[in-house]
């Protein structure tokens, strides 16, 4: 699949966003990526392609843009300075961006993440109403907020898209009974969704480059994520 670099602007700077494009004819549904701690490395940008593979036009913000590039910090430091309300408007940006694509259906996108990507997956389901499918991938401290404002979960009662929840059992964060809070939540509000928790998984267990990959849970977690975009952006 082509991919490229886009600069997208963000009240005044320039923001990179990683655009992976579906072979063959569009426009496509598509997919904003949410990066994790390592920020859109080889890993967020494996993920973006595969779901260009599967037919969905992939764009993932770097939303580390206004770090230092020649800061040796490490990435849960650099994550560590993240905010909300920078965090929002990156992500409405590259929505905004992926709008106006000539290779993207502007009515069909949907958001996905993992680890610190999975928290700001479930936090802008509750802020951006173009959003029309979700799947948070082992987002942890969703029940934190990260600056002023309220805490994702707070947030709950705002979602209007469906989400999808995959998670491994063995991850301590979230743990299996943050888990059982969001599900819990987003029951009592009426929130469709679906969560899946994988036995013998940890944090991470989506990605082939840490011990952490299990090859039986990523497999089926990929199969339902795809089986989600499908049915909620292609209808």
């Amino acid at each position: 699949m082509p991919s490229r670099w886009d600069s997208v602007k963000v009240n005044g700077e320039a923001m990179r966003c990683y655009v992976s494009v579906p072979e063959g004819s569009g426009p496509f549904p598509a997919v904003v990526v949410i990066q994790h701690a390592g920020g859109v490395d080889e890993f967020v940008r494996s993920m973006s392609d595969r779901l260009a593979g599967a037919h969905f036009l992939a764009v993932a913000p770097d939303l580390y843009h206004r770090e230092d590039r020649n800061s040796s910090d490490d990435p849960l430091t650099r994550m560590g300075r993240l905010r909300d309300a920078t965090i929002i408007a990156d992500v409405n940006a590259a929505i905004g961006h992926v709008k106006g694509l000539p290779e993207a259906q502007a009515d069909r996108i949907g958001i996905t993440g993992y680890c610190m990507g999975g928290r700001v997956t479930y936090l802008m389901a509750a802020q951006n109403a173009d959003l029309t499918a979700a799947v948070v991938c082992w987002g942890g401290n969703i029940m934190m907020p990260w600056g002023d404002g309220p805490a994702p979960f707070a947030l709950t009662d705002q979602i209007a898209c469906p989400v999808l929840g995959l998670f491994g059992e063995e991850d301590p964060n979230p743990n299996s009974a943050d888990v059982a809070k969001l599900d819990a939540e987003l029951s009592k509000l009426g929130k469709v969704h679906e969560f899946h928790s994988y036995s013998g998984a940890g944090h991470a267990f989506m990605n082939e480059g840490r011990p952490s990959y299990r090859a039986v849970a990523a497999d089926d977690a990929w199969t339902k994520t795809v089986a989600w975009f499908d049915k909620h952006l292609r209808a």
